[in-house]
């Protein structure tokens, strides 16, 4: 099976810090290659659906009875409206907005989620390389906020190769503490750990250490179920199932090149230069509202 590419726009529109806006178009970098088992109805091969069900009396119900409940204590709830939720929607504006650089080393792996590939589009390549190269060589990274499908993300862009790539982030309050854990003292003297077994840890490490090749890796259950469904499809053992199918639309939005309002950023233009830029990029996609919808996992 071939690497799917990631010339798929979810969106267009750009990285903005200080007074430098640079146009960019926002790609998938993975996607999920997992088997996702389908229900069906062995009787009819149809494919089964959730139903909407009322949990005291076990009777299906209609969409037009479900209202949205949000528990703040014990069996207590406030009813949200659609109305209600969408004005609490984030807007859309478009930007990847850098709120601030940190040391690359900084940020733990548990924070890190779904990542995008940003690429330059118009006129963007110049004030893209420099951003990239500047991160490179300070060791930085650019801590952000963007909104993707009406939710608003923390993200981190980190220079990787020739791309800049967005990691979409957990927030703060979504990451659990270890606080309860069982776990051994920090260091080898609080650990207990002798220099003989520190020095054998080390050697093996050492033995085993390699280069990052990731194609080396598979996922070795999905290759047996899809040996097995491969046998099942020569020997004729299938059957027929109609999927609906779901599409993600691409938008884009024009967005001006600058270059040398770095200088001016730095003169301590850099809060009103955010803002200024935010409102001209959300002006500029208002009339198109873009969207990005959640693809099924394939």
């Amino acid at each position: 099976m071939g690497t799917r590419s990631a010339t798929r726009t979810l969106w267009k529109g750009a990285i903005t810090f200080g007074l430098v806006h640079i146009p960019i178009g926002l790609h998938p970098a993975s996607s999920e290659q997992g088997i996702d088992f389908d229900w069906l109805d062995r009787r009819s091969m149809d494919p089964v659906g959730y139903k909407r069900v009322n949990k005291k009396t076990g009777k299906e119900i209609d969409r037009k009875d479900i209202v949205k409940g949000v528990e703040y204590e014990d069996g207590k709830y406030a009813i949200v409206s659609p109305q209600e939720i969408e004005s609490a929607y984030p807007r859309t504006t478009q930007t990847i907005e850098i709120l601030r650089f940190v040391n690359a080393g900084e940020i733990p792996f548990v924070y890190l989620g779904r990542p995008y590939y940003v690429a330059p589009i118009n006129r963007g390549q110049k004030v893209y390389a420099l951003l990239r190269e500047a991160l490179l060589k300070t060791g930085k990274v650019g801590l952000a906020k963007v909104v993707i499908a009406t939710r608003q993300h923390l993200a981190v862009l980190v220079p990787s190769g020739r791309a800049l790539v967005l990691n979409l982030m957990r927030w703060g309050d979504e990451v659990r503490s270890m606080e309860g854990l069982e776990l051994p003292p920090e260091g080898s003297r609080g650990a207990k750990i002798s220099a003989a077994e520190m020095k054998m840890a080390e050697q093996l490490v050492k033995d085993m250490t390699g280069p990052w090749e990731p194609d080396e890796f598979k996922d070795e259950f999905k290759r047996q179920v899809m040996k097995l469904v491969d046998r099942k499809v020569e020997a004729g053992d299938t059957e027929t199932v109609v999927e609906p199918e779901e599409e993600a639309p691409a938008a884009g939005a024009r967005i001006l090149d600058l270059t040398e309002l770095l200088a001016r950023s730095l003169k301590g233009g850099k809060a009103a230069g955010t803002r200024t830029a935010a409102k001209a990029t959300a002006k500029k996609t208002a009339s198109k509202r873009p969207a990005s919808k959640a693809r099924k996992r394939a």
